[in-house]
């Protein structure tokens, strides 16, 4: 289960559609934690929406068109992430998968060197709480398909798509 360090921060949520997905990205002060499909279920926030969220969030937004048109190939965002310790590692790992590559489950298990942690790794990614930036669509199975996405894997498409990776659909 995810664990929220920001329990009684300020958190600036923000409302926005790309590729025909509604998305919801949230920061706090400290930078972005959460990018995705929900809201995140966040207890005792003090929640900012509207105008003065998206001030907040304008320069993360204008980075993800950016990345929509094929401008943007790095995410240089910092994060308010919490997380288990295992979480936080195999997220970190995530961040480190070049632009138009991917890897595999057990890669990435690998490279935080856990090699036989290959299913724990699966659920810390399906828990990946900021999409994109936190590259989890780059993940892909040993031979080559597309596995489970939590945004589907439509959207996993979409992101591989944009970065010209190759996949076996």
């Amino acid at each position: 289960m995810l664990i929220w360090s920001v329990l009684m921060k300020k958190i600036y949520k923000s409302d926005f559609t790309l590729w025909d997905e509604k998305l919801v990205l949230c920061s706090t002060d400290q930078g972005v934690c959460s990018l995705s499909h929900t809201m995140p279920t966040i207890a005792e926030a003090t929640w900012v929406t509207g105008e003065a969220a998206d001030q907040k969030n304008h320069i993360y937004m204008e980075d993800l068109l950016a990345y929509a048109a094929g401008a943007r190939t790095a995410f240089n965002w910092s994060y308010d992430l919490t997380g288990t310790p295992f979480q936080l590692e195999v997220w970190n790992a995530l961040q480190t998968i070049p632009y138009g590559t991917t890897r595999t489950y057990s890669d990435i298990a690998d490279m935080i060197g856990r090699p036989q942690a290959v299913r724990a790794v699966g659920g810390a990614i399906g828990r990946n709480p900021v999409l994109i930036s936190v590259p989890c669509h780059r993940v892909i199975g040993k031979n080559g398909k597309l596995t489970g996405f939590s945004s589907g894997l439509h959207l996993k498409r979409i992101l591989l798509d944009i970065e010209a990776v190759p996949y076996n659909d």
